[in-house]
């Protein structure tokens, strides 16, 4: 018996466990800091109405945060299957799918929100490199860098194809401008300004350092797939 591989085995069932909860537990923390501006669009929200909750920063965040405890269970259900399959690092690659999209699509979202004037003020686009930059502010800043940083967090751990810092760089400046580009073209009431990819791909590369321990190697990339069962020859 091999005691060496029986008691390396839990440590690698239970990492991805380890990452879920810290995640539910840096949410639960934010969402306390902040639970007071928070429960003011709860109403409107639990009421179903737009205005209120879903047009409203707060409103967003909240129901971002009550949508946790389904998305974890999407995670656990979806990481089980894969391993009853046989497909190895079964929870990483869940939590990867699910991070990335329930991390980026409420920040796209609050981004794509039109502003007062939209459909009536023209477009407008800033195109000089750090002139905005010093008018965002601090909230600013730090809202531009969180936008595709869940998708510089994850995709790496999902995808060895993304496994780089270039890669994600490009993969966020990418996203970023049709980000951009969508809102000149809708006149959302919003200045499209490439402060805003710079900022954006920058985040995401932070972010992507930040997981870079649990990224996939090409070494790595065939463990999508089942193990293969062994047919006995006879």
């Amino acid at each position: 018996m091999n005691h060496n591989a029986s008691l390396s085995a839990p440590p690698r069932r239970t990492r991805g466990g380890m990452l879920l909860g810290l995640a539910i537990l840096g949410a639960a923390s934010a969402a306390f800091v902040v639970r007071r501006p928070l429960m003011m669009s709860a109403p409107m929200c639990v009421a179903g109405r737009w205005h209120g909750c879903f047009d409203t920063f707060n409103g967003v965040v909240l129901m971002t945060l009550v949508a946790l405890p389904p998305a974890a269970l999407v995670v656990w259900a979806m990481a089980r299957r894969r391993r009853a399959a046989g497909v190895t690092s079964a929870w990483r690659l869940s939590l990867a799918e699910v991070g990335m999209v329930h991390g980026t699509v409420p920040f796209l979202w609050l981004t794509m929100m039109p502003g007062a004037g939209a459909g009536t003020v023209p477009a407008r686009v800033s195109l000089v490199p750090l002139r905005d930059l010093v008018t965002m502010g601090t909230l600013g800043i730090v809202g531009n860098l969180l936008i595709f940083a869940a998708l510089g967090f994850f995709a790496p751990m999902r995808f060895a194809a993304l496994a780089s810092v270039a890669r994600m760089l490009a993969l966020g400046a990418g996203c970023s401008v049709l980000v951009e580009t969508a809102q000149y073209v809708l006149r959302l009431d919003r200045v499209s300004s490439v402060d805003d990819v710079l900022v954006n791909a920058t985040g995401a590369v932070l972010a992507a350092l930040a997981s870079r321990h649990w990224w996939r190697t090409k070494a790595q990339a065939p463990s999508d797939q089942p193990r293969p069962v062994p047919v006995p020859s006879g």
